[in-house]
This record gives structure tokens, C-alpha cells and sequence, in this order.
């Protein structure tokens, strides 16, 4: 069950902790707006290896894209000029 809660409650942070369970994060709003939010720890570095692993995906993506296109142009290349 999502949970939100605002800021002002913690003020009895053990009732508002209490709430954070691994699969469910305590969303914490100020002034009506979306503003923390309290997850478990272990939810916490699942969430850290994902993005690390996406990011080093991208990287690697990024390289494999740029090696087709410097492929691809050089193919090109040879074609134009074995056409003389």
C-alpha cells in the first residue's frame, strides 16, 4: 500500500519509520508536494547496482553504436572508391 505521509510527521519518526518496509517506501510530501522519500537500506542498493548496471549498459551501447557507424562509414568508403 503506498504510503505518504507529510514531512511534519516526523516529528514521531519511530511511528513513521516503523512504516518503511522493503517493498514499501514511505513517500514524504512538503507543502502538498512530493518532496523524500524513506526506503529500506536493502532496497536501497538493489536500486544503486540496477542504475550502475544501467549506466555501464548505456556506455557500452554507446561504444558498440559509434564502432557500427565508423563501420559502416568505412564500408562506404571502400565501396565509392573501388567504383573508380
Amino acid at each position: 500500500m503506498l504510503q505518504i505521509r507529510p514531512v511534519s510527521e516526523l516529528r514521531n519518526y519511530n511511528k513513521v519509520l516503523d512504516k518503511v518496509k522493503k517493498d514499501n517506501p514511505v513517500f514524504l510530501t512538503k507543502n502538498g508536494y512530493g518532496k523524500f522519500a524513506l526506503i529500506d537500506i536493502e532496497k536501497y542498493d538493489e536500486f544503486t547496482t540496477a542504475l550502475e548496471l544501467v549506466k555501464k549498459l548505456k556506455n557500452q551501447s554507446t561504444i558498440i553504436l559509434m564502432k557500427l557507424k565508423e563501420n559502416y562509414l568505412a564500408n562506404v568508403l571502400i565501396k565509392i572508391i573501388k567504383s573508380f
